[in-house]
């Protein structure tokens, strides 16, 4: 079964700045709780992302397994939307669409993950006991930080 995770944070940014932080791999880690031991490993040139672009990565996401991680980005709309496709990692189906809303208040960013578990029903006994709470966390971690990094009030 297909299940389909909806996030979306407005940011006090403008959306150079947006796409520049968040179209950058190396930027991941920053906005992964540090449980999951995320690593990329794919060193790039410069940090421009591009259709067709393969990023590999290690992530221990339960009881500090390492598991590795490939992900294609499949859609590149500049400063407007990507997609990051899994091509191997703990997922039958990982599609992740990101996409920036310019506003008057910054940049409107939303999250639109499709995902699909392993193993027919026992992974979808695996997605209601944890996939999802996990997700839920990861999201929420990256919530925060993220509202640490572009919408902290500066108070005198």
């Amino acid at each position: 079964m297909v299940h389909r995770l909806f996030r979306e944070q407005q940011l006090n940014c403008d959306i150079e700045t947006a796409w520049k932080f968040f179209s950058s791999a190396n930027n991941l880690s920053r906005i992964t709780p540090e449980d999951m031991k995320f690593v990329v490993l794919t060193k790039t040139e410069n940090d421009e992302i591009y259709e067709g672009m393969i990023i590999d990565y290690h992530i221990s996401p339960m009881l500090g397994i390492k598991m590795n991680w490939r992900t294609e980005i499949r859609q590149v709309a500049f400063q407007e939307s990507f997609t990051d496709f899994q091509a191997k990692g703990p997922y039958r189906l990982w599609n992740h669409f990101h996409e920036f809303i310019p506003n008057d208040q910054g940049v409107l960013m939303r999250d639109t993950v499709d995902y699909e578990l392993p193993l027919g029903f026992l992974g979808e006994i695996a997605h209601g006991l944890f996939v999802k709470h996990k997700l839920e966390h990861i999201f929420a971690y990256r919530y925060k930080i993220l509202e640490d990094m572009f919408n902290k009030k500066i108070t005198s």
